[in-house]
């Protein structure tokens, strides 16, 4: 059997590397909207998702445009009894009328607008996030967002 051995200069080499890539992942890992919030009058933490609504839109060889709405990011995780705001920014879309279904949360999202959706579920399971004015695929939909709940 053999092995590979390294000069002392190549290990430390790939240990900086690594630990360089760890970093860079946090980074982005903060950067994707997803951070921990915590309140100066309180001992409570609240985590931040950050959404946007997104359309995509294209025109056929016939002339005819098609457009497609979207939640992006279209699934977030979070645990059960964890306090989360969602803040939902309005990007595409003039209004996007929403539910979760499931739950007596609904609200509306404006375009050039920040939307925060405060949530705690105490139930597992997969709740839809559904744009009521994009519902369906005659509506440039279906604009739904899961919300999974651990």
């Amino acid at each position: 059997m053999k092995f590979f051995v390294f000069k002392k200069e190549t290990f430390i080499f790939f240990l900086a590397v690594g630990i360089m890539l760890v970093a860079i992942s946090a980074w982005f890992a903060l950067k994707a909207g997803d951070t921990a919030v915590f309140n100066p009058q309180s001992e409570e933490k609240i985590r931040e998702i950050h959404m946007v609504t997104a359309e995509f839109k294209t025109t056929q060889k016939n002339g005819k445009q098609l457009e497609a709405y979207r939640w992006d990011p279209g699934t977030i995780s979070i645990e059960k009894g964890e306090k989360v705001h969602l803040y939902i920014n309005g990007i595409n879309g003039e209004k996007h009328p929403f539910y979760i279904e499931g739950t007596n949360i609904k609200g509306t999202v404006n375009k050039g607008e920040e939307t925060m959706v405060p949530l705690q579920f105490d139930k597992e399971g997969t709740y839809r996030l559904i744009c009521e004015a994009h519902s369906n695929r005659d509506h440039n939909g279906p604009m739904i967002a899961y919300i999974v709940v651990d």
